[in-house]
């Protein structure tokens, strides 16, 4: 209907004056000296290149000689200069500037405030005017800048910021691209004297870090806002796979507010949004004490910054039903109730909400908080976890102790170029590092390099030096595989290593390329890499809900670990696919097919921002293993353990993987335990079980497997092994049994509900891409 309806005059001078209206471009990053201004600066030289009219005005390359390099020939445009306590300050020249009136002018700080007699206060509003006079504009900014970043920077950092733009500026820019750069290397670039005066402050290794993961967030929530839309305009509901969203069920009553606490804890350390629904029968009037319970609810949601919404409901039956609905429209991931107090037979007299939801839900995991307060008095609240004992700097060290030390001190460094998808310029990344290294004096080579025909890519080789792939037979064919043996002979001190996620080519040492790496770490050789957020081995089920596309080739969690630094190379998917139809990605043959499968729009927003948050959360992880007081993700809880009940369905994999990520979240051991009926095990049930055990084990758990007699011994067993291990939460699969299997075997998920009311329980939902939820 609105595609019918007719424009009001408004609407069509609108539409009119975006035709005409500039592009605005803006590179953000966590703080000077992060690389904004010479990626703007490069971009400017390619726009050049290809016959764009291009001008700089007001750049400040801080005396960096590569940043100095990329000015190159670009025509610079006179800034107006004068001080500021002493400081020299740039205002643009705007009578030149739109006399002059270029296609693309390259401006930096666009939270910069002019001089008293400008005739606009900010450089916020000369870019404006630029952009309505069709002139388009690259900028940069600090993430401390944006006024809804500033004070929360203020607070954790102490670094106070005076020139600041509003906090939805962003909102105006057609591409915005983060600048990563890591901790690590701002302070080499620091003592290499190429950051000219900074805040005293600012440049400590955790206020680095800090503000890293405050640009890294705030990027994640502005795709997020992106993703939503674009999700809307397509008419597709359900969760997008790349982000959480929370949603607590709870009633007026004494434990309402211990379930928004408990949802609250999810959503932080998930990096969710957080949503509560009361449904209450609008002919009943609360009672005082309902009123009091509904008034003190109100007033922690809005202290924990999620919704609120009352939700009329007469009949108590129809609470699933209704339930559901909200969930399908809100986008909602997971729905955290309470635990069932009702009996057998109160559950087929008055109805089982539970049974209700579990016959309906589809994609969406119920979570039920643990009733310990019953139990034994256990805080509910969160606390942070007991820390390892320090004995001191007079604690004589282990043989163990000393061994791991020394191993630690002889491994070479690790570094990890990640992106969203291939062709957002990791391995052109690398290779540019590899060459500034050579520049100081550094013996680099390269171990193996995949430029897939990207010309650009391979013009940054440069001076590196290529050790030849060895010759491997393998069915009557000669296949090319990365040559460690002639890596570690040559021994340099560091090898750069494309596509760390490869599976080798069979016949040779290892299985996979992380797995010669770690051999050539260990021999004291350092290692620069790369890889794609899809590759990581617990996002796997994500990335398949996202793309539809099963991922085969998977990198262990424990290697992002490993790595010191992880730096993530960002595009806008726009960006991506404009070089994919130039053919910058894949050959011309290959590019209708990419990007109308893995390269579409929706899918490359969403594995952006699954990207940028899951490299907020491995910056978040560093900064509490240097013992943050405050972490972004809130705290943990005291001791926790998880335990992960799986069958041999196509699921468990997703069940595994979900244990691990809740479990490295929440720093608590884990345990995987499969039930297996009867003793004579089918050699394709056998093959199947041992698949789950190297996955557990890869991913750092404990995988059991227990015998039993009778189908209906599974949920006991179960139980009784995850209160043997004082599990805080089971984690188990929605049951993919039919009605008449239940009856005669007995529903393994309701004998846990009943019986497990003192932890917490997880239901992971099946995720079928075809089916975002019932909705009734």
């Amino acid at each position: 209907m609105e595609n019918f309806k007719r424009k009001s005059p408004e609407e069509i001078l609108y539409s009119i004056n975006q035709i005409h209206r500039g592009r605005l471009k803006v590179y953000i990053g966590p703080v000077s000296g992060s690389g904004k201004t010479y990626h703007m600066l490069r971009e400017g030289q390619s726009l050049k290149q290809q016959g764009i009219d291009v001008v700089i005005c007001a750049v400040s390359t801080m005396q960096r000689p590569e940043t100095i390099e990329q000015v190159g020939d670009l025509e610079r445009i006179p800034s107006i200069h004068w001080m500021k306590d002493g400081v020299e300050q740039k205002d643009l020249n705007m009578d030149a500037l739109l006399k002059r009136n270029p296609e693309v002018v390259l401006v930096d700080e666009l939270a910069h405030r002019n001089r008293k007699e400008a005739e606009y206060p900010t450089r916020l509003e000369d870019i404006k005017i630029l952009l309505d006079q069709g002139i388009s504009v690259i900028t940069t900014i600090n993430v401390y800048e944006l006024e809804g970043v500033t004070e929360l920077a203020r607070k954790l950092t102490g670094i106070k910021v005076t020139e600041t733009v509003p906090a939805d500026t962003l909102e105006l820019a057609d591409e915005v691209r983060l600048i990563d750069v890591t901790p690590e290397t701002l302070l080499e670039r620091l003592s290499a004297g190429h950051m000219g005066n900074q805040h005293p402050g600012l440049f400590k290794r955790g206020n680095l870090g800090i503000l890293r993961e405050l640009a890294l967030r705030q990027m994640a929530g502005d795709v997020n806002d992106s993703l939503e839309k674009y999700r809307e305009e397509e008419g597709l509901l359900g969760p997008s796979g790349a982000t959480e969203r929370i949603l607590v069920s709870v009633q007026y009553h004494w434990n309402g507010s211990i379930y928004v606490r408990r949802g609250q804890q999810i959503a932080k350390r998930l990096n969710g949004d957080l949503m509560i629904v009361s449904f209450v029968n609008p002919n009943k009037p609360l009672s005082k004490e309902a009123a009091a319970f509904k008034h003190s609810i109100i007033q922690l949601v809005k202290k924990v910054e999620g919704v609120f919404e009352e939700i009329p409901l007469v009949s108590r039956r129809a609470l699933p039903r209704k339930l559901v609905n909200y969930a399908v429209e809100h986008n909602v991931t997971r729905i955290v109730m309470g635990h069932s107090k009702q009996s057998v037979w109160q559950e087929i007299w008055k109805g089982s909400v539970v049974n209700g939801l579990l016959k309906r839900i589809r994609n969406v995991d119920l979570f039920f908080v643990a009733d310990r307060a019953e139990q034994d008095g256990e805080r509910i609240l969160p606390t942070r976890s007991n820390k390892q004992k320090d004995y001191g700097p007079y604690h004589r060290l282990t043989s163990q102790e000393v061994q791991k030390q020394i191993q630690k001190i002889k491994r070479g460094k690790f570094k990890v170029y990640i992106g969203a998808a291939p062709g957002v310029g990791k391995t052109y990344t690398m290779l540019r590092e590899g060459n500034d290294l050579l520049k100081k004096g550094i013996d680099v080579v390269l171990g193996l390099l995949e430029t897939h025909g990207r010309e650009e890519t391979k013009a940054q080789i440069g001076s590196l030096s290529i050790i030849p792939r060895s010759q491997i037979a393998y069915r009557g064919a000669s296949l090319e595989e990365m040559d460690l043996e002639a890596i570690l002979q040559r021994n340099p001190e560091v090898v750069l290593i494309d596509e760390l996620a490869h599976t080798n080519v069979p016949g040779s040492k290892n299985k996979k390329r992380y797995e010669d790496v770690i051999e050539v770490l260990n021999a004291g050789i350092s290692v620069i890499s790369t890889m794609n957020v899809q590759h990581l081995e617990s996002l796997n089920d994500a990335v398949e809900q996202i793309t539809g596309i099963r991922v085969r080739e998977t990198v262990p969690d424990h290697m992002l670990r490993l790595a010191d630094e992880v730096q993530l190379i960002d595009v806008a998917p726009k960006s991506l696919q404009q070089r994919m139809k130039e053919g910058k990605i894949y050959a011309m043959d290959k590019v209708d097919q990419a990007l109308n499968s893995f390269f579409k729009t929706g899918n490359l927003i969403a594995l952006r921002e699954l990207a940028l948050r899951e490299l907020a959360d491995d910056v978040d992880e560093r900064l509490e293993s240097l013992d943050r007081k405050d972490s972004f993700r809130g705290p943990w809880r005291r001791k926790e353990t998880i335990f992960v009940g799986v069958t041999t369905s196509c699921n468990a994999e997703r069940l595994i993987r979900r244990g691990f990520r809740i479990a490295y979240r929440l720093k608590a051991a884990w345990y995987v335990m499969y039930v297996q009926k009867g003793t004579d095990v089918p050699e394709n049930v056998s093959k199947r079980i041992e698949t789950l055990k190297e996955l557990t084990t890869r991913l750092g758990g404990t995988f059991e497997l227990q015998y039993t007699e009778h189908d209906k011994q599974a949920a006991s067993i179960l139980l009784d092994k995850a209160n043997e291990y004082a599990s805080t939460q089971m984690i188990v699969g929605h049951s993919q049994k039919s009605f008449w299997d239940k009856l005669r075997k007995g529903s393994i998920v309701k004998m846990i509900l009943r019986h497990a009311r003192h932890m917490d329980v997880l239901i992971v939902a099946d995720f079928d891409p075809n089916v975002r939820m019932i909705k009734s």
